[in-house]
């Protein structure tokens, strides 16, 4: 198996600083070139400052940490401080990280990985809004046949919306980033809401993340007590769907995972349906595919490939 060598777009996020735990734990399968943070869940200052705690949490200061667009290309901010809490990594106490931010703006960083290493050695893994991603293939457009794919976690077909009723939350806070996106013409793998609400962090799922006896067991246990709140009494379900890491796990097991090859526009005119992600998960449409839509995952071999990563940590 080829390692993927990745750049990880992040707002974090409880499950996006999972999803960069669980790549940290991977280095057989993946190797991180750079962490770009974006504004999402909480504004700018603090998911490029929680992507750097959750870098000193994994005991890699090493991993450089960029700050990159701070706004949507074309809308005000939305933010999730009612899911995340008001620091949008609530639940554990983290230090101040003493790892630097790196001065490059993330977007400058991305072109420039690009075109320096090989084309097709980049992966790019969006588990925010795609802000960053868009604006570098705007004002880069060179680098878009560089890209070997693109995995993020957006969008919903079937669950539909989870910000509004039609749309999910990373791309309802920048359609229009992901419109560019999803025209570029690069491979994209999709982790709709579909997928990631089949992941749920149960009671008995939780135990084993703090059974480990870790810092970051312990960590991440207590970042999934505080996220399930609001979706346990929003869903009613047994607990929190972890998003974001279904990106990482794709990397290192594809097989978790089944989709279907299908076209996706995203909508960017109206505001009763804005940002939905609309999949032709049936074929009907006549539109060549653009994405591999994910519509299944195995949940088992998901969080037992979590718990045994995150016990290396």
């Amino acid at each position: 198996m080829t390692k993927h060598r990745i750049i990880i777009d992040t707002d974090p996020g409880q499950d996006d600083a999972i999803a960069i735990l669980l790549a940290l734990a991977s280095p057989e399968e993946i190797e991180v070139l750079g962490i770009t943070a974006v504004a999402g869940n909480v504004p700018l200052p603090l998911t490029q400052l929680n992507a750097r705690k959750v870098c000193e949490l994994a005991g890699r200061p090493d991993i450089k940490v960029f700050a990159g667009c701070d706004r949507p290309l074309g809308r005000d901010l939305v933010t999730a401080e009612h899911v995340h809490g008001k620091t949008g990594l609530d639940g554990p106490v983290l230090p101040d990280p003493q790892m630097p931010l790196q001065a490059q703006h993330a977007v400058d960083f991305i072109i420039d990985t690009l075109r320096a290493e090989p084309v097709g050695s980049v992966t790019l893994c969006p588990l925010g809004p795609l802000t960053n991603i868009a604006m570098a293939f705007e004002k880069a457009p060179d680098i878009v046949t560089r890209v070997r794919e693109i995995v993020l976690m957006g969008g919903a077909y079937f669950e539909v919306g989870n910000i509004t009723p039609t749309a999910e939350f990373n791309i309802y806070v920048d359609p229009q980033a992901a419109r560019i996106v999803f025209r570029s013409g690069v491979r994209i793998v999709v982790m709709p809401l579909d997928v990631t609400h089949k992941a749920l962090v149960t009671r008995e799922r939780n135990d084993a993340f703090r059974a480990l006896g870790n810092r970051v067991g312990e960590a991440v246990a207590q970042m999934t007590d505080f996220f399930e709140r609001f979706d346990k009494e929003k869903y009613g379900g047994l607990g929190a769907p972890l998003h974001d890491p279904c990106v990482t796990a794709y990397l290192i097991r594809p097989d978790l995972f089944q989709g279907r090859h299908v076209n996706v526009e995203i909508e960017t005119q109206s505001e009763l349906t804005m940002g939905m992600t609309v999949a032709d998960w049936w074929r009907v449409s006549g539109r060549e595919p653009n994405a591999l839509f994910m519509g299944d995952i195995d949940a088992d071999g998901f969080f037992a490939l979590l718990t045994e990563r995150l016990a290396r940590l």
